[in-house]
């Protein structure tokens, strides 16, 4: 089965408003990232990733959470960031039912993911004995 029926049949199943909200984010993501690579994890968790992890989309009787994994390294202008905020690497989203979510700021967040697990990695430095 492909990725993306995988995941189409997550959201679907879900029947509701996360399901609804599920299907908006990941349409951004899609729009700021063309290339993201998608699946589920995690019992059945839709992960999106480019060169690395950019955000989980996990769904609670309350609201969907998406997981930013390098989120603390990323600079969040609009405040989206609003859980997971006290990590020194992860952050989060949370939307409950009827919130929505600003687009373009979050397209941009995404983006800023993306550029960020694309970076070269800073190499380590030996010392000379």
């Amino acid at each position: 089965m492909s990725r993306l029926i995988e995941i189409d049949q997550r959201i679907a199943g879900l029947g509701d408003w996360r399901g609804d909200t599920l299907a908006r984010v990941r349409e951004l993501i899609h729009d700021a990232v063309p290339d993201v690579v998608e699946e589920l994890k995690w019992r059945g968790t839709p992960v999106w990733t480019h060169g690395g992890i950019i955000c989980t989309g996990e769904t609670y009787k309350d609201k969907v959470k998406l997981t930013f994994a390098k989120g603390a390294s990323l600079k969040d202008p609009a405040m989206l960031f609003n859980a997971s905020l006290d990590g020194n690497v992860r952050r989060a989203i949370d939307i409950g039912k009827g919130e929505a979510i600003d687009a373009k700021a979050f397209k941009a967040l995404v983006r800023a993911a993306a550029d960020l697990n694309a970076a070269p990695r800073k190499a380590s430095v030996k010392r000379a004995k």
